[in-house]
Order: structure tokens, then C-alpha cells, then sequence
């Protein structure tokens, strides 16, 4: 993150941009490093000396989401049965989150449009699932904003009051994992009540 800074000056903006939008947006990379991307950005942007600008941050990270989302749930609308039925595109999409988001999205309805945001991984799947199924873009686009707004929130605030504490600094790696472990939890309780429901026999 320092070298981005360093390295490409205003540009870091667009490349902060392009990271979320694409890790939110493009259903085949869910990968990419969204919660502890923002939370070291703003970090960063807390030290004067790297010249970065919270509010442009924040705006920036957040509009990515949004429009990301936004592109998931298109491709899911648009192309999503002929993408898990095309037998080279399904390769490419991670059959096990897709039913796991398939399932989030059935317990929790709409509200897992903004609680799928704290979820990697699963983010990246849920538009795509919505998109694919019968809601409503304008119904989507409500809790779209609303996630992408709490989910920049969260991670903006711990990263621009917390990320230049000493002793976060001195163990930022270790809390970039913690961060990424604490959001790991929704999603195995849930394998851990799918796998237990497995396990209790039929009557």
C-alpha cells in the first residue's frame, strides 16, 4: 500500500477504485483484498505525510462498491445461467461460495445484499445470485448503497482511528489477519449448521 502511495501519487485513487470495483464486481476474482485494502488505505490516509485525503477515500471506495455490485448483479441477470451451465465459464466460478451465497441469500432475502458485504468471498457471489433470481434491480440498488455504505463505514473508521496506533502498527499484518478471520466467522458458522443438519438423521 506505502509503494502505491509512493510510487503513483493521485493515481493511487484510481488504482484503490479499480481494485475495489473489480473484487466486488467480476464474479471469477472474489479474492482480491477488499476489507484490509481499505482499512490500511485510510491508515494511511490518517499520516499527513503521505497526503491522502479521507473523505476522497472514502467516496472513492464507496462509489466502487456500489457500482460493482451494481455490474455483479448485471452479469448475474444477464448472463448468469449460461455462465454455471457453459462448461469452460463454470470452471471459473467457485461452485462451493456460489451455493453458500445461494443459501445466505434464501435465509436472509434482501438484507443479505448489506450483510454479504462483511462476508469475503460471499460478497462477491450475492449480487451475482440476486441478478440471477427475481429481485428487482431498484430493490437491489436500496440495500446495495446501504451496504456499500455501512461496509466502507466500518473498515474506513477502524483504519483511520486505529491503523497508526503503535502497537497496531508494529502487528498491522497480524490485525489485517484478525480482520479477515472476524469476518470469516458468519460464514463458518453457517458451514458448521449445514454440515451439523447433515448429520442428524432422518425420521
Amino acid at each position: 500500500m506505502v509503494n502505491i502511495v509512493n510510487n503513483f501519487g493521485l493515481w493511487t485513487y484510481l488504482i484503490l477504485f479499480l481494485i475495489i470495483f473489480i473484487e466486488t464486481g467480476v464474479v471469477i476474482l472474489p479474492f482480491l483484498p477488499g476489507d484490509s485494502l481499505i482499512f490500511a488505505a485510510m491508515a494511511l490516509a490518517a499520516n499527513p505525510d503521505y497526503g491522502l485525503i479521507p473523505l476522497a477515500l472514502f467516496a472513492v471506495f464507496f462509489i466502487a462498491a456500489t457500482l460493482g455490485d451494481s455490474m455483479n448483479y448485471e452479469i448475474g441477470e444477464h448472463f448468469g445461467q449460461f455462465a454455471t451451465e457453459n462448461k469452460y465459464l463454470s470452471k471459473l466460478i467457485n461452485k462451493e461460495h456460489l451455493d453458500e451465497a445461494h443459501a445466505f441469500f434464501e435465509k436472509h432475502g434482501g438484507k443479505t445484499i448489506a450483510i454479504g458485504r462483511f462476508i469475503p468471498l460471499i460478497r462477491t457471489f450475492v449480487p451475482f445470485v440476486a441478478g440471477s433470481g427475481t429481485m428487482k434491480y431498484t430493490k437491489f440498488l436500496k440495500f446495495n448503497v446501504l451496504g456499500a455504505f455501512l461496509w466502507v463505514l466500518v473498515c474506513s473508521l477502524a483504519g483511520y482511528l486505529f491503523g497508526n496506533i503503535p502497537a497496531v502498527q508494529e502487528h498491522f499484518s497480524m490485525i489485517i489477519l484478525g480482520i479477515v478471520f472476524i469476518s470469516l466467522i458468519p460464514v463458518l458458522i453457517t458451514a458448521l449448521k449445514g454440515r451439523k443438519k447433515k448429520t442428524v438423521p432422518e425420521e
